[in-house]
């Protein structure tokens, strides 16, 4: 598998008290076209702020990203939004990231609009066709995110991400707020998507039990830096860090 995107020496940085903070120290890392990686630390390992600055939702300090050969750091304005409709995210918290004034129908058609892929018919087609693959109703596109439970609100999000037919997801804790059957539905869900549209997915999560039998390769975060990176198999039977040991150490083996 080519990579599809690689980071080389980032450095995410915040405004902090006492001078600059951090996050992200140095890391290097690449994600083959087709594979998911698991990115998994404990909170405030810097595993958000890598994300979001592959995508470009913040400004790292210094360090390179590329895209499918693309450098995504040299990007102006509207290239950036073009190439943002290759890239799409989905939030941990979906009550927070959905619009509650809107409609289902369109919170998902958003970014169909935006990037002027379908129009009229079409769209609010194509919009029906997206419910129903995230394991929704065409009915669902008159109601509010409020009349959602959790999972049916985080299945409204991927939704939204696929309506501009990416190729890279970043899952930022995307299950970690859903129960244990809700969750493994959605990953499920994930799973049968990723095989039926080819996508690549970068899984941040602080539960290693959730990336087990999920991801194909995983990344440990701790302080900013990856500490290790094996294939999922290899990193849950002989971890080599000290630091993925105490996690396993800590995590109930439960299959998702």
């Amino acid at each position: 598998m080519s990579a599809l995107v690689a980071v080389r020496d980032l450095v995410v940085e915040y405004a902090a008290r006492h001078g600059r903070r951090r996050a992200v120290d140095g890391v290097s890392l690449d994600i083959a076209r087709g594979e998911t990686l698991a990115l998994v630390g404990e909170s405030g390992s810097g595993k958000t702020s890598l994300g979001r600055a592959i995508l470009r939702l913040v400004e790292p300090a210094s360090g390179g990203v590329t895209f499918d050969g693309i450098d995504v750091r040299a990007l102006g304005r509207e290239p950036l939004r073009a190439l943002r409709r290759r890239m799409q995210v989905v939030f941990q918290d979906p009550k927070a990231s959905l619009d509650p004034r809107l409609t289902v129908g369109r919170i998902v058609r958003e970014g169909i609009d935006a990037h002027r892929l379908a129009r009229g018919r079409d769209a609010d087609a194509r919009v029906e066709r997206l419910l129903d693959d995230v394991g929704l109703a065409a009915a669902d596109v008159a109601r509010h995110p409020h009349e959602f439970s959790g999972g049916q609100r985080q299945r409204i999000a991927i939704a939204r991400a696929l309506a501009v037919e990416p190729e890279f997801l970043v899952l930022d804790e995307a299950v970690s707020a859903l129960d244990s059957t809700v969750r493994a539905q959605v990953l499920a869900l994930l799973a049968s998507l990723q095989a039926t549209r080819a996508l690549t997915y970068l899984f941040i999560a602080h539960d290693l039990a959730v990336v087990e039998g999920f991801a194909t390769r995983v990344a440990v975060m701790h302080e900013g830096r990856i500490v290790e990176c094996a294939p999922a198999r290899a990193l849950f039977s002989a971890p080599t860090h000290d630091y993925t040991r105490a996690l396993l150490a800590a995590t109930p083996r439960v299959p998702w």
